[in-house]
């Protein structure tokens, strides 16, 4: 059985928006919609879509600025730049930053299909060769996690964890910029451990983001979702 292609679409038209969800969902997709660009980067790592389509002109921040940020902090999901900017300069600084394919508007709704399902192929194949990927190293930001060892670096120096604190470190090292639930967490840092609350996980939490000042590497909480790791801009 085909899995479902999820996507992002973050457009600011409303009739746009619509109208693509629509026509997509037909196609056998699930969208999920975003119209502003404060809320961009906060909808893609909840959602972790398949692909994300980006508008360039877009309220609060241009397409552009979300694309470098999600680079930034280590999203990779493959991005198709949907815009009516049509020049090549446009489409030359979109590929630049960080943006795997363009479509200027107005665009036929098959080649949509078409390019929007060669996107998420990719990143099946992605996804499968970090799956096999042998390396012994890790990074994120200026932190390198060794998979060997365990041990996380700074500038070549071992950051001084707790126990607990290196295994919520590393639960969430492996997962740049997604979103780890509380409940994951509590699985790695307390183990078996069944006479602990969930709000303990907090306090671990607290204790980590103070030794990862400096690192160039924040660690932040999204309500309801849980925690993640981000590249400082």
């Amino acid at each position: 059985m085909t899995q479902t292609l999820t996507l992002l679409l973050i457009e600011d038209d409303a009739s746009m928006q619509t109208a693509l969800q629509r026509a997509l969902r037909r196609r056998g997709m699930a969208v999920t919609g975003c119209t502003d660009g404060r809320l961009a980067l906060a909808q893609w790592t909840a959602t972790q879509p398949d692909v994300v389509v980006l508008d360039l002109s877009l309220p609060g921040l241009d397409g552009l600025q979300v694309l470098a940020q999600a680079r930034r902090q280590g999203l990779l999901t493959p991005v198709l730049i949907l815009t009516a900017r049509g020049t090549v300069g446009d489409k030359i600084i979109g590929l630049n930053s960080g943006a795997d394919d363009y479509l200027p508007k107005p665009f036929d709704l098959d080649e949509l299909e078409a390019r929007l399902r060669a996107l998420g192929r990719r990143r099946a194949a992605l996804g499968r060769a970090s799956e096999t990927d042998s390396s012994d190293a890790h990074w994120v930001g200026g932190l390198r996690y060794d998979k060997e060892s365990g041990a996380i670096y700074h500038r070549d120096q071992v950051l001084e964890l707790t126990p607990r604190e290196q295994a919520l470190l590393h639960g969430l090292i492996v997962k740049p910029g997604q979103a780890v639930s509380k409940e994951r967490l509590f699985e790695l840092v307390f183990p078996g451990e069944a006479d602990v609350q969930y709000e303990a996980v907090e306090v671990v939490v607290y204790r980590l983001r103070k030794k990862l000042v400096g690192t160039g590497v924040t660690l932040v909480t999204l309500r309801g979702l849980g925690y993640l790791l981000k590249v400082k801009a």
